[in-house]
């Protein structure tokens, strides 16, 4: 073996995807890199490239690969020929996602969790509006597959952990009851999917109960609401669901609820007098997507009236450089990450234009509720708040305390600085 051959052995070695590549792609990538003799760093590019490729079922890199004496030039058509399938709205027409086995087998585990309390939202940064939720890992892992999401990038997907000592460090929990909270569950696993395992959700009702000045926010992607209608609800209990087009829904979010089963979870809890919000996180950019999106928030606005919603809230795709690199190794098929990247706040995500584009359209959808439901970005940076809501707040506590202040005012609570 030569000195490049060995140095080509170690970039494949380093980029575990390049295995994931067809066999055929594999054999052409490493014919080329021994014509051209390319470095270690345009290895790792060349590599990403084709697993994108393979990965969006857009046509492989051996077919937008063009020969030329100067290997400079190579990489500048590879990458102008990448970058112009990368930017381009995608389109799920001929898209086929390999489907994870719908009775997947988990390995459930019920193990004494160091620690407890309340953390923050673990996308939190200073550089976004944040709203300051405060956040119980009550599971951790979750037993949906959507391709956009960071779970799987913590946490062991297939090994659904439960803290046995929960119930126990929930009831010790203090907290000032001149104070009012805002707590999410859904930030490690789905809040509802797993129903009541272990006493999951005997003890939050309970914790809800105790604590008449603490939202509680159940957000799911499941159609999982048997408890909910067989037990009373706590006032302070908010129940949310996360909802995507039908399009992104059966190739994005794989084995959670169709749109329509969320939607008609969401009328059967909000007709047993919860109050209920929508989160539209992420939007995802795509052919024809306004029109998509628009027939739901149209459906919402039919469907539910203003007095049943406490919230409505928008984002879209933000990646971390791990997920990106988890979501390559993976042997999958997404278009999720056929986007334009560009730099938002240290993450990567779209372009500001179509943010203000997906953001301004969402929100003047629902201009019937403007003046009852609580709506925000999620984290978004600061200026993208005016651009699309036509209004910003100017610090995270500003955020908070008007959250706070309308969700206290919607479940029939007081509100509590």
């Amino acid at each position: 073996m030569n000195r490049y051959e060995d140095k080509l052995n170690q970039a494949i070695q380093k980029n575990k995807f390049f295995y994931n590549l067809p066999q055929e792609e594999q054999i052409f990538l490493t014919q080329q890199a021994q014509e051209y003799r390319f470095s270690f760093q345009e290895l790792k590019q060349i590599f990403e490239i084709a697993r994108d490729l393979d990965m969006w079922q857009e046509q492989p890199i051996s077919s937008i690969f063009q020969n030329h004496p100067n290997k400079k030039i190579v990489m500048k058509k590879l990458k102008e020929q990448y970058d112009a399938i990368r930017n381009k709205p995608n389109n799920y027409t001929n898209f086929t996602p390999i489907i994870p086995k719908e009775e997947q087998k988990f390995n459930f585990v019920k193990k004494e969790k160091e620690g407890f309390g309340l953390g923050l939202c673990p996308v939190a940064s200073e550089k976004t509006r944040c709203c300051n939720l405060l956040t119980l890992d009550a599971v951790e892992s979750c037993g949906f597959d959507c391709s956009y999401c960071s779970i799987q990038s913590f946490y062991n997907q297939n090994t659904i952990t439960f803290d046995s000592g929960f119930s126990t460090k929930l009831k010790n929990l203090q907290l000032d009851p001149n104070k009012t909270y805002h707590i999410g569950t859904g930030q490690s696993s789905d809040s509802l999917m797993w129903g009541n395992k272990e006493g999951v959700l005997d003890a939050l009702f309970e914790f809800a109960k105790k604590h008449p000045n603490v939202i509680l926010e159940f957000k799911t992607k499941s159609s999982n609401i048997a408890y909910l209608l067989e037990n009373d609800v706590p006032k302070n209990i908010l129940a949310t669901w996360s909802l995507n087009t039908p399009i992104i829904i059966e190739n994005e979010e794989h084995l959670t609820a169709s749109l329509e089963k969320r939607i008609a979870s969401a009328r059967a809890v909000a007709d047993k007098g919860v109050k209920v919000g929508f989160h539209f996180h992420p939007i995802v950019h795509y052919e024809n997507y306004l029109e998509d999106y628009k027939k739901i928030y149209d459906t919402l606005l039919k469907e539910f009236s203003a007095d049943e919603v406490a919230l409505v809230s928008f984002g879209t795709l933000t990646f971390i450089k791990p997920v990106i690199k988890q979501l390559r190794e993976r042997s999958f098929k997404s278009k999720i990450t056929q986007m334009p990247l560009e730099d938002a706040s240290g993450k990567t995500s779209y372009p500001d234009s179509i943010k203000v584009e997906m953001f301004k359209h969402a929100y003047e959808s629902f201009k019937p509720w403007h003046k009852n439901v609580f709506f925000y970005l999620c984290m978004e940076e600061h200026q993208m708040w005016k651009k699309t809501f036509g209004y910003e707040y100017f610090t995270n506590n500003d955020f908070e305390r008007a959250m706070l202040s309308s969700y206290a005012k919607k479940v029939g609570i007081e509100y509590k600085i």
